[in-house]
Order: structure tokens, then C-alpha cells, then sequence
């Protein structure tokens, strides 16, 4: 098992561990108990989870009030879903003495985290992540939030949580879509973070592909190490935390344009070519660098072309209206190297002309 700790300077949470191991799921509740025993837990989870009997390995002989997400996916990723947790924690009779348990992939840990965050102004929440995107990215950092009908993530707010327990058990039930989807993120941390963890998994991508555990926990843990080290540096993306947005400003356009067809790291990879090929128009990305990454992901199984149905003109609509930008244009998160975020001005996101993206993106067909 392995554990680090997170600080997070200025927030009310302050600190909180990361637990990774195989396992976990059975004595979860029982270390809750000896740690937060006057907190009543609510567990948010959702059907896949119940069907993948997960739900139960938590619960043992316990029955404790819940929230099952039906749809599953980002789908149910709305305002509406939230106010039903909510409503379902008061019918309840929980206070702010309570404590949300997030069971589930990036999704349910968005929602619930973000019910945790607005119910009576604040409770903690534990995140459990159960799929390679969750455990790589979405269940550290304490970003949380659900979409509008235009726009991914539109209602949020940063609630870091009380701890995380990454089970790498988890990810045997995880369909193979989802499993290769969600490992985008950690060849991203690769990109903008560690030369040598890019290699890694290059060189270990079959071994990665049949989920031996104990590359799954080396795996969670660099993605851990990675993310903790500009967390806390920059806990609410003021300036370095942008850098784990690389590739996500065209992924996103991408995956709203989809109407959510295309899984969340599928649509990543394609934001990822996007920025490669931002990068090799503006001369800090070589061919060969540009042909490692496209490797990878196709190795990998993502696309790396936005699909014919997307046109241009609804994705540069969709980025203009990117929640980072300003002006109705964001910033953009570019590499100079593996492992090396460009800078300018002490910016870890950069100016890119918009007919420079608009030419990428007709590129991307």
C-alpha cells in the first residue's frame, strides 16, 4: 500500500492523505469510522457500480442511506442530479455533520463533490475512484462541478476532499473503452510533467493494457505524485494548475460537440494532437516529438481526428466559451519538450491566435 500527503495552503480542508493500494474497498468504512466516527456517512454512487457489485464490497453488512446516479456517465453530469442528491441527504435527516463517500469514476466524483461542496454551505467528502480516468486526474486536486446544457463544468467549485482511497481492484470490472480512455491522462501528465514517465509508458503499455496490479499502483502513484506537486503549489488554478488542462480546451469543445459520444479522454487525445500540432506550427514541437505522442494514442486505441459530423464553426464556438476564457478566448496549455510546459511571462498558458487554432482544427480531420 502506498500513501502520500497533500497541503493544500489556504483552504479550509488544508490537508488530506492519498491512500493507493489493492483491496481497500472492504475496510474502507470501518477506517472512516476510526477516523471520522461523528460524521454520518452518505454514499454517492452510481449503477454500474452497483451492477459491478462494488457498491456491496463497500457496504458489507452495513445499510447506509445513498444516492445511485441512473444514467450513469456525463449524461446525468447536471444541476438537477445535484439537487437530488441534496434532496435525498435532507430526506435523510443528515447536517452538516455528515459526510459524503464518492463511489465511483470521474463523473460521480464531480457531482458528489460538488454536492458535498453546496450542501449546508460545506461538507467534507471522501473520494473513491474507481476507473483509470478517476484515479489518474479527477478525484485529487478538489475540482469539482457538473455541466450546463452549453458547456462542460459550468456550475463548480473547488472542495478538496477529506481523503482519497485508490483501489486499483476497481479497474478490473471497467470495460475496455472506458479502462484505454481513461489512461489519456496519465500519458498527459507524462507530456507535461516527466520525460521518463512518458517513456514508462511507452515501454509498458502492453503490461498496462492487461491491468497487472502492480503497474496500476505504480501508475496511480506517479499520477498522484505529479498532480500533488502543483496543487500545492496552485490549489485553485490561479497560474501552474492550468497545466493539467493540456489538451483539455479543443478536448472539450470536442467532447460537448459529440453530445458526449466520445468519452472524455477519447476527446482529450484528440485535444492533445490539437495542441501538438499548435506547438509545430509555432516551432517548439519537432516531427518527432509530434509522431511519439500520435504512437502512443493510437497504440493506446483513441482517435486522433475530430470526427466529420463536428464542424469547425461549432468548436470554435464551443471554445470561446471555455470556462477559462476571458474576452471569449482562453489561454492555451503548450509543451516545449516532453515534460516541459512552455512559458510566457511567468504563464503557464499561452496567447494562440485564433486563426492558428482554426487552422489546426481543420487539420484534425
Amino acid at each position: 500500500m502506498k500513501e502520500l500527503d497533500i497541503t493544500v495552503p489556504a483552504t479550509e480542508q488544508g490537508a488530506y492523505k492519498i491512500t493507493i493500494g489493492t483491496k481497500l474497498l472492504h475496510g474502507l468504512l470501518d477506517s472512516i469510522q476510526s477516523d471520522l466516527g461523528t460524521y454520518k456517512p452518505f454514499i454517492v454512487t452510481d449503477q454500474n457500480l452497483v451492477l459491478a457489485g462494488h457498491l456491496d464490497t463497500l457496504l458489507g453488512d452495513r445499510d447506509l442511506p445513498r444516492y445511485v446516479i441512473d444514467p450513469p456517465g456525463e449524461i446525468s453530469k447536471t444541476i438537477q442530479t445535484t439537487v437530488a442528491i441534496i434532496e435525498a441527504m435532507e430526506k435523510a435527516y443528515l447536517g452538516r455533520d455528515s459526510l459524503v463517500i464518492a463511489l465511483g469514476g470521474g463523473t460521480v466524483g464531480d457531482i458528489a463533490g460538488f454536492a458535498a461542496a453546496v450542501f449546508k454551505r460545506g461538507i467534507p467528502v471522501i473520494q473513491v475512484p474507481t476507473t483509470s480516468l478517476a484515479q489518474a486526474d479527477s478525484s485529487v486536486g478538489g475540482k469539482t462541478g457538473v455541466d450546463s446544457s452549453l458547456s462542460k463544468n459550468a456550475f463548480g467549485a473547488f472542495w478538496h476532499p477529506r481523503a482519497v482511497c485508490i483501489d486499483v481492484d476497481t479497474l478490473k470490472t471497467l470495460n475496455e473503452r472506458d479502462y484505454r480512455a481513461g489512461l489519456v491522462e496519465s500519458i498527459k501528465h507524462g507530456l507535461i510533467a516527466d520525460e521518463d514517465y512518458f517513456t514508462f509508458l511507452e515501454d509498458n503499455l502492453a503490461a498496462i493494457l492487461e491491468r497487472q496490479p502492480e503497474v496500476l499502483i505504480r501508475i496511480a502513484e506517479k499520477n498522484c505524485q505529479i498532480k500533488r506537486h502543483v496543487v500545492q503549489i496552485d490549489p485553485q488554478e490561479k497560474n501552474m494548475r492550468r497545466i493539467l488542462n493540456y489538451g483539455h480546451t479543443i478536448g472539450h469543445a470536442v467532447e460537448s460537440a459529440s453530445h458526449y459520444e466520445l468519452l472524455h479522454g477519447e476527446s482529450v487525445a484528440i485535444g492533445i494532437m490539437g495542441a501538438c500540432l499548435i506547438e509545430f506550427d509555432m516551432g517548439i514541437c519537432d516531427a518527432s516529438r509530434l509522431s511519439r505522442v500520435k504512437t502512443i494514442l493510437t497504440e493506446l486505441g483513441m482517435p486522433t481526428c475530430i470526427p466529420r459530423t463536428i464542424t469547425v464553426d461549432v468548436l470554435m464556438d464551443l471554445i470561446k466559451r471555455d470556462k477559462k476564457a476571458v474576452d471569449k478566448w482562453p489561454k492555451f496549455v503548450l509543451t516545449k519538450g516532453l515534460g516541459q510546459v512552455q512559458q510566457e511571462d511567468g504563464q503557464w498558458a499561452v496567447n494562440v491566435e485564433q486563426r492558428v487554432v482554426e487552422k489546426v482544427l481543420q487539420a484534425l480531420y
